[in-house]
């Protein structure tokens, strides 16, 4: 069954206190609503230099992508992964939001603008697999040729790159992403 965008609509909006406000706020002067993280989903939110790479990677295996989101203004991709408020992620300019963290997000449909969606939301609930999303990080810093560990401060004896604290169960590697990129960040 094909999702629609009011599909996509409703479910994003359902992870509001007043789904009703979301979607006027969405049709209101900044087209942006708050949503609050860890019912539905979490957020790992990576610089673009990792991000976009990560997610042309995650777009050639086959499983369907969970939403992911583009900030002009602060030049990362975030990704939307099961809720896991145990969870941590570790490396250099990441954030991880989970219960009760707040994210500026804009509707599902919109494709431009300075928070847009990279790939939008499906309506029937897809996120990223947090293992896929390690593996695919992991290979976009070594693809960018840095050792891991050079690209900030290694912390808790952990190397730099974004990855939970804990493993989850082994992901095939993804598919060759050579056929073309299709994940782009928008201009400015």
């Amino acid at each position: 069954m094909r999702s629609t965008p009011r599909q996509a609509t409703e479910w994003l909006a359902a992870a509001a206190t007043d789904p009703r406000a979301c979607k006027r706020q969405w049709h209101g002067p900044t087209g942006i609503a708050e949503l609050t993280c860890g019912r539905f989903w979490d957020v790992l939110s990576v610089p673009e230099s990792l991000g976009v790479p990560a997610l042309d990677m995650l777009l050639c295996i086959p499983q369907p992508p969970g939403p992911a989101l583009a900030n002009v203004a602060s030049r990362s991709v975030s990704f939307f992964l099961p809720p896991d408020p145990t969870s941590r992620w570790i490396g250099s300019d990441i954030e991880y939001l989970t219960t009760g963290a707040r994210i500026a997000l804009p509707p599902p449909y919109r494709s431009a603008g300075p928070l847009c969606w990279l790939v939008p939301p499906d309506g029937r609930g897809s996120l990223f697999v947090p293992a896929a999303v390690e593996l695919a990080l992991q290979h976009a810093l070594d693809t960018l040729g840095k050792p891991r560990g050079t690209a900030g401060a290694v912390r808790d004896g952990h190397a730099d790159t974004p990855r939970p604290a804990h493993r989850s169960s082994p992901v095939p590697p993804p598919r060759s992403a050579e056929a073309g990129s299709s994940a782009r960040m928008p201009s400015p």
